[in-house]
């Protein structure tokens, strides 16, 4: 009873996370039929709806300037864009950079200037309270506009029911080495999913922050201490019944990190506003088909550690009675030490090797779980360190 019992479990643990990593997104990407999501367009020569760009900065030197000229090369109106920039007690160049780019652009960019350390949500929420423009673009400081970013995004506010549409965000890396392949990969195949999810259910499992525009009607102040404001954000209109889209054409770059430390910081971060959401938003697992879609997208995902470690347990015990369950103790003890693996044989070499590939995912797991235990223990802050850029 006590084999069964064991084998039951490892099979369903096993499931889980075949689904949410291979079955959910197979199935969502090949079965979605390729359609117009939204008939209701702004033509470039519409009257359009004035937009005001909110972005939190602390530090970025390094990226602030290539941001800056982005966002002001863009083909829309300019007399329709207003830029809001809050500087999060910086102590580099970053608002030295931000003021000589107002000279010209007195209408346009406007500084705030946070005496302590606020935190990201803090500051968007303030910013949002300031601004009076009837679309928002949310955009983080390493993110690079293309001419026509903020059109497309704003293009599809035309359909009342549209509350929020998410840019298609293509990682580039001019350092092709250590995690940035992975990383790059990763989000390519995200970003799939989450069009297919948008053409389907008119609502994508979470906006990425790097650039989303939103309604400023049905923008929604983020808790205090709260990671992961845009998953928040966005699963506040889905909540709410509002159309949340991901425009494929509204393209922008973000720089990838290449290092795995750098990289594991940040997964804790976004692991602790995964629980923190899903906390707040369990409830939409009960929704019909977008609750499928954040139980196989998101949440399952987000327990993984502790499948991978359940099936792990298992696989030992059973493996003394069945060669099978041996063969799959031995694959995950070697999935497992893929990490050490990777540093041994792959350091400084070929990054796409299926080490790098098995050890990033491991990794991945490992901040997961690290987010779940530091959610679990109470979140006193949600003040943040940008990660180092790979610029």
């Amino acid at each position: 009873m006590l084999f069964y019992s064991l084998a039951i479990l490892f099979c369903f643990c096993a499931l889980c996370v075949v689904h949410s990593y291979v079955l959910y997104p197979l199935w969502i990407i090949v079965s979605t039929p390729k359609r117009k999501q939204n008939n209701e367009l702004y033509a470039e020569s519409d009257a359009l709806p004035e937009v005001a760009i909110l972005l939190a900065a602390y530090n970025e030197e390094e990226v602030i300037e290539a941001k800056l000229k982005s966002m002001l090369a863009t083909t829309y109106p300019k007399h329709k864009l207003k830029i809001y920039i809050g500087s999060d007690a910086s102590t580099d160049r970053t608002n030295e950079i931000i003021r000589s780019f107002i000279p010209g652009n007195e209408g346009i960019i406007q500084l705030i200037k946070f005496p302590g350390r606020t935190g990201k949500s803090g500051i968007i929420n303030t910013l949002a309270e300031k601004a009076q423009e009837e679309i928002f673009i949310m955009t983080d400081a390493n993110v690079l506009f293309f001419e026509d970013t903020i059109f497309k995004l704003v293009q599809h506010f035309k359909n009342q029911k549209v509350a929020q549409v998410a840019a298609n965000i293509v990682k580039v890396s001019p350092k092709q080495k250590g995690i940035a392949k992975q990383e790059i990969n990763y989000i390519q195949f995200e970003n799939k999913i989450k069009y297919a999810e948008s053409l389907r259910w008119n609502a994508i499992i979470g906006a990425e922050g790097g650039c989303y525009a939103i309604r400023r009607s049905w923008f929604a102040p983020v808790p205090k201490n709260f990671f992961m404001d845009d998953f928040y954000i966005t699963m506040n209109v889905i909540e709410k019944g509002g159309y949340a889209l991901f425009e494929p054409e509204a393209i922008c770059n973000e720089d990838v990190p290449t290092s795995g430390d750098e990289e594991f910081k940040r997964k804790v971060r976004i692991s602790i506003g995964n629980f923190q959401n899903l906390s707040r938003y369990r409830r939409l697992l009960l929704s019909g088909g977008i609750g499928f879609a954040f139980l196989s997208h998101k949440v399952l995902r987000w327990h993984t550690p502790f499948f991978l470690i359940i099936c792990f347990v298992c696989s030992f015990f059973l493996s003394w009675q069945s060669n099978f369950f041996f063969y799959c103790f031995a694959l995950e003890l070697l999935l497992f030490l893929t990490p050490a693996f990777d540093a041994i044989f792959t350091s400084g070499k070929n990054p796409s090797g299926i080490f790098r590939y098995a050890a990033h995912f491991v990794k991945m797991n490992l901040a997961l779980l690290k987010g779940f235990f530091v959610w679990l223990w109470g979140v006193e802050s949600n003040i943040w360190q940008p990660t180092k850029r790979s610029v």
